[in-house]
């Protein structure tokens, strides 16, 4: 009963957000326009009260990546626009993997033991390869631009993966995708749109970036193999020859 009712003022907490969101139309100010716009203001404003922007910009990423609320684009920009290239990029990095983590532990805590006891002989296969190298698989969906993040939080919520592994993974996986769009930042009088901002050849590093570590387990996995086979020739050998 008391767990039930966790989960409902955790439902409510996260809908009161929401509805607060839309209902004061915050989307507004998320956007490439107005964040031009309001650049010189509030980096005035940040020159006077450092530590007071960092914690509602801190705050504000949080809640938008734990919630998957629109609009977490033009906050990694407005972290490059307002804080320079290497706090805007610390800032945004903790911050979205905070909230990522926050998506993934709420995801976890409403939906996870429904999910598996309703599904859990069909999700056996999925759970064991989650087990064995879901930081691997992890570490590739972050890297690839074309997974929205919001489902990977989600969907990893309801797999075994640890919280801490889903935690370093994902800062780690997520870092060059906001290495770049926090450096776009930067130069914010310059980007004309969002689509610009990631080359098709950008993208195509960053997937093979991220399945490099697939690639070198398998191919490690593999050679450990072959030396198995031929340590057992070897030992069946040497019975042999002893006989």
């Amino acid at each position: 009963m008391r767990q039930n009712m966790g989960k409902i003022a955790v439902i409510l907490i996260g809908l009161g957000i929401i509805a607060a969101f839309f209902a004061f139309d915050l989307k507004q100010y998320l956007t490439l326009e107005a964040l031009k716009q309001n650049k010189e203001l509030i980096q005035t404003y940040y020159v006077e009260h450092q530590t007071l922007t960092i914690s509602i910009y801190f705050v504000a990423y949080v809640l938008m990546a734990a919630l998957s609320l629109p609009g977490a684009t033009i906050l990694t920009l407005a972290g490059g626009a307002f804080f320079g290239l290497w706090t805007g990029l610390i800032l945004v990095s903790f911050s979205s993997t905070v909230g990522a983590t926050c998506a993934f532990l709420v995801a976890r805590y409403l939906l996870k033991d429904s999910v598996q006891s309703k599904f859990g002989d069909k999700l056996r296969a999925i759970n064991d390869g989650v087990s064995k190298e879901g930081a691997f698989y992890l570490f590739t969906l972050r890297l690839i631009p074309a997974f929205p993040f919001f489902v990977i939080n989600l969907v990893m919520g309801l797999t075994p993966l640890r919280a801490l592994t889903f935690y370093w993974v994902s800062q780690l996986g997520m870092l060059p995708g906001t290495f770049v769009y926090v450096n776009a930042g930067t130069q914010l009088a310059q980007i004309d749109s969002l689509a610009g901002i990631l080359s098709p050849k950008l993208i195509g590093s960053f997937i093979l970036l991220g399945l490099f570590p697939l690639l070198a387990k398998k191919a490690m996995g593999l050679l450990a193999k072959k030396k198995r086979q031929q340590d057992d020739l070897i030992i069946e050998a040497r019975k042999n020859s002893a006989a």
